[in-house]
């Protein structure tokens, strides 16, 4: 009988082939990848009892409004809200007035444009989203009215993504024309060229306004624009804590005296 050299190998080429697929759906999935988590910081919102510092948040609404709303809006927050942050009425409508927002059209059908209202969210300085992505490479820059709620790790995150650029990048660190290294983007690299720089702003009160003192107030305003009411909310709760810890220490009291009473009772009856 004649053997065939090829005849096995070529079998077992075909078997091994076919059970390829099997082998790589067989194969275990490479865990993914956790998210590192970003360095705490200390907050004066945090915590049950937290409370956020005006001053603060006064400061991060520059930073905002003179730097982050060339390319943000704050489609959730209104030129009113910002009495919560201390501003008084008068510099709130004056804030509002000094904005032009889009009018309704003329009789000839022409846009027009008027003095912002107290009742006017800080809009984007883009037409729409797909203008502002047309104006910025594709991506249009996300509204920040939320960011510090949807973010994971929040008001940390927000600092560390600021602080987070280098200038130039890392040795061995990618380098794609117009992306800039962060430590905290998604790959290193994003398209927000660094929004902060030392003595960018001027704050009223003196406070030097250094790149991290900036990226902490502005990370303060945005918790507070996601959260407005958290300084009320806690207040009424520590109140309602105090109410409800003084009942209870009437109703201890209460309960010593009855028994008390009935202890005297007791003991008045087995002397008899």
């Amino acid at each position: 009988m004649v053997r065939c050299p090829a005849f096995r190998p070529t079998i077992l080429s075909a078997a091994l082939l076919a059970c390829l697929p099997l082998l790589a759906h067989a194969a275990p999935a490479a865990a993914p990848t956790t998210p590192p988590v970003p360095p705490h910081q200390k907050w004066s919102f945090e915590g049950p009892l937290g409370q956020f510092d005006q001053k603060s948040l006064q400061r991060g609404f520059i930073v905002f409004n003179e730097i982050c709303s060339s390319c943000h809006g704050m489609r959730s927050v209104t030129y009113h809200d910002l009495l919560g942050i201390g501003l008084s009425r008068q510099a709130m409508t004056d804030l509002a007035h000094a904005k032009q927002i889009a009018g309704p059209p003329d009789a000839a059908g022409h846009p027009t444009m008027r003095p912002g209202l107290p009742d006017d969210t800080l809009r984007s300085p883009f037409s729409s989203e797909a203008a502002a992505a047309a104006m910025m490479g594709g991506v249009a820059p996300p509204d920040q009215s939320r960011l510090a709620a949807i973010e994971p790790h929040g008001a940390d995150w927000l600092y560390a993504f600021l602080t987070g650029y280098h200038m130039p990048a890392p040795p061995g660190a990618p380098v794609v024309p117009g992306k800039f290294y962060n430590d905290w983007a998604d790959g290193h690299l994003v398209s927000m060229p660094p929004p902060l720089m030392d003595g960018a702003v001027d704050f009223p009160d003196g406070t030097p306004a250094t790149v991290a003192q900036q990226a902490r107030d502005v990370t303060s305003f945005l918790v507070w624009a996601s959260d407005p009411h958290r300084n009320d909310r806690h207040r009424i709760g520590l109140y309602v804590f105090a109410y409800l810890s003084g009942l209870l220490m009437l109703a201890i009291a209460w309960k010593r005296k009855i028994w008390k009473r009935a202890r005297h009772r007791n003991a008045q009856d087995t002397h008899d």
